[in-house]
C-alpha cells in the first residue's frame, strides 16, 4: 500500500459520521448552555448574600460578567444559523439568508487564492508528478487495478458503440481511402519498385514448385490432355506413350524453369511484369479498366458485408481479450504500465519531461477554465436547501463553536471580576 493510500484509509477511518458529529454537537451544547446557568444560580445567590458575606460582591461581579459574556456569545453562535429565540433580528440567521452570497465568496475565493498560476503551477512542481506516478504504476498491484479498470472501461465503450455506425464509419473510412484514389498508378509504382528489387523471383519461385509438386501428383492431368486430342482408331499403347511423353515434357520444362534462374521463360516473365507496371501509371486505356474494375467493387454490396465483417470479428477478438485476465492484450497492457512507471522513476530526463507536459496542461486549464471551475462551488451551494445547507454546517463546526461561547463565559467572569476589583480600588483610593 503507498502513502497515499495509507493516507485515504486513515482519512476514511478517522473521519466521523454526521451521527456522530450531531451527537458531539449536543454534548458541547449542553456543556456550554450549563455554564450559563450555574453563573445565574451563583449571581443570585451572591448577589442576594453580599450585603451579609461583602466578598460574595466579587463573586456577584465574576459571575454576572460570565452571564454577559456567555448570552453575547450565545447570540453570536446562533445567528450565525438562525434566528435568535424565533425574534427576525437585522443580521441573524447569516448563513440560510446570504448562502448564494457566501457560495459566489467562496468561489471566488477560490478562483483567486487556489486556481491561480502561480499556485497550481508551483504546487505540482513541488511535488514531482511524473516520479509520484511511475512509483504508482511501477507497482504492480496498482498496475493490475489499472490494467482492469481500463479493460472495464474499454468494454463498456464497445458496448455503447452502435454496430451500424461502426459499420457506417468502416466503410466510408474503405470508401475515402481504398477507392477513391485511382488505383493503376498506384499498384504500377509499387509494382515497378517490387520489379526493379527482383522482389518478384520469390513469388515466380512458389508459382513453379506448386506446378511442379502438382504435376508429379497428377500425372494423367497432362497427358489426358494430349491424348484426347489423337484420333480414336489410334492403339491404346500409343496414347500412353503419347501422354507419358507429354507429361515427362512439360514436368522437365517447369523444372528447369524453376532451376535456372536465367531461364528465357523467367525473363520473359519479368519483362511482361515490367510493361504492366508500366501501363498501369501511363496507359489510360489499362487505368481506364482498373478504375471500372473498382467501381463495380465499390457498388458491390460486399464492401457493406465486408465491414461488417471487419467490425464483428474484431469486437468480438477485443471482448474476449479485455475480458480475459490472462490474455495476451491485458497483460501485454499491464507489462508497458509497469515499463512506463519504472522509466519515469529512472529517467530523470523522461521524468522532466512529463513533469513540464503536465505543469504546461494544469496551467492551461487552470489558465482558460477556472473560472467555470470555481463556478461550480457557487452553483453548487445556490442549489443548496437553506434549511439542509445550515445543519450541513453546523454539523461540521457547530461544536467547535460551541468553545466560544464556554470561552466568552470564562473570559466574561475575568473580565466581570476584573471590573469590579478596580472600581473597588478606585473607589477605595478615592
Amino acid at each position: 500500500m503507498t502513502a497515499i493510500d495509507e493516507l485515504r484509509a486513515t482519512r476514511v477511518r478517522t473521519t466521523p459520521t454526521d451521527a456522530e458529529r450531531r451527537a458531539a454537537l449536543r454534548s458541547m451544547k449542553r456543556v456550554a448552555t450549563s455554564l450559563l446557568v450555574a453563573a445565574a444560580l451563583v449571581f443570585t445567590v451572591a448577589f442576594a448574600l453580599q450585603d451579609a458575606v461583602p466578598w460574595l460582591a466579587y463573586v456577584r461581579a465574576a459571575a454576572e460578567g460570565a452571564m454577559v459574556g456567555a448570552l453575547a456569545d450565545w447570540f453570536a453562535v446562533t445567528a450565525l444559523f438562525r434566528y435568535p429565540l424565533g425574534l427576525r433580528i437585522p443580521h441573524t440567521a447569516i448563513i440560510p439568508t446570504r448562502k448564494d452570497e457566501i457560495g459566489a465568496t467562496l468561489g471566488a475565493f477560490v478562483e483567486d487564492e487556489f486556481l491561480s498560476d502561480e499556485v497550481v503551477v508551483g504546487k505540482l512542481r513541488s511535488i514531482g508528478i511524473s516520479r509520484w506516478l511511475g512509483g504508482w504504476l511501477a507497482t504492480p498491484a496498482n498496475a493490475d487495478r489499472l490494467t482492469a479498470e481500463a479493460s472495464v472501461a474499454a468494454r463498456g465503450v464497445m458496448t455503447l458503440l452502435g454496430d451500424d455506425d461502426v459499420e457506417d464509419v468502416i466503410e466510408k473510412l474503405a470508401r475515402r481511402h481504398l477507392f477513391e484514389p485511382e488505383w493503376g498508378p498506384a499498384i504500377g509504382r509499387m509494382g515497378e519498385r517490387l520489379v526493379a528489387a527482383d522482389q518478384q523471383r520469390a513469388a515466380v519461385d512458389a508459382l513453379f514448385e506448386k506446378a511442379e509438386e502438382w504435376l508429379e501428383a497428377h500425372p494423367e492431368g497432362i497427358g489426358g490432355m494430349v491424348s484426347g486430342r489423337l484420333p480414336r482408331w489410334m492403339p491404346d499403347f500409343v496414347d500412353r506413350f503419347v501422354d507419358d511423353r507429354a507429361h515427362r515434357e512439360v514436368l522437365g520444362f517447369v523444372r528447369a524453369v524453376r532451376e535456372d534462374a536465367a531461364h528465357p521463360l523467367r525473363e520473359a516473365i519479368d519483362g511482361y511484369l515490367a510493361d504492366l507496371a508500366n501501363d498501369l501509371q501511363h496507359d489510360p486505356l489499362m487505368i481506364g479498366r482498373l478504375e471500372q474494375l473498382k467501381v463495380d467493387l465499390l457498388e458491390s454490396p460486399r464492401v457493406r458485408e465486408f465491414a461488417g465483417e471487419v467490425w464483428t470479428s474484431v469486437k468480438e477478438t477485443l471482448d474476449a481479450a479485455l475480458g480475459d485476465p490472462d490474455s495476451e492484450l491485458r497483460q501485454g497492457f499491464r507489462s508497458a504500465v509497469i515499463e512506463v512507471g519504472s522509466r519515469l522513476v529512472v529517467d530523470e530526463e523522461l521524468a522532466a519531461k512529463v513533469d513540464e507536459w503536465v505543469t504546461d496542461a494544469a496551467a492551461y486549464v487552470v489558465r482558460n477554465y477556472r473560472h467555470e471551475i470555481a463556478g461550480v462551488i457557487t452553483e453548487t451551494v445556490e442549489r443548496w436547501d437553506p434549511r439542509e445547507t445550515t445543519e450541513k454546517l453546523e454539523l461540521q463546526v457547530g461544536r467547535d463553536l460551541q468553545f466560544i461561547r464556554i470561552n466568552g463565559t470564562v473570559v466574561g467572569a475575568l473580565a466581570g471580576l476584573a471590573i469590579y476589583t478596580i472600581a473597588t480600588g478606585v473607589q477605595t483610593l478615592f
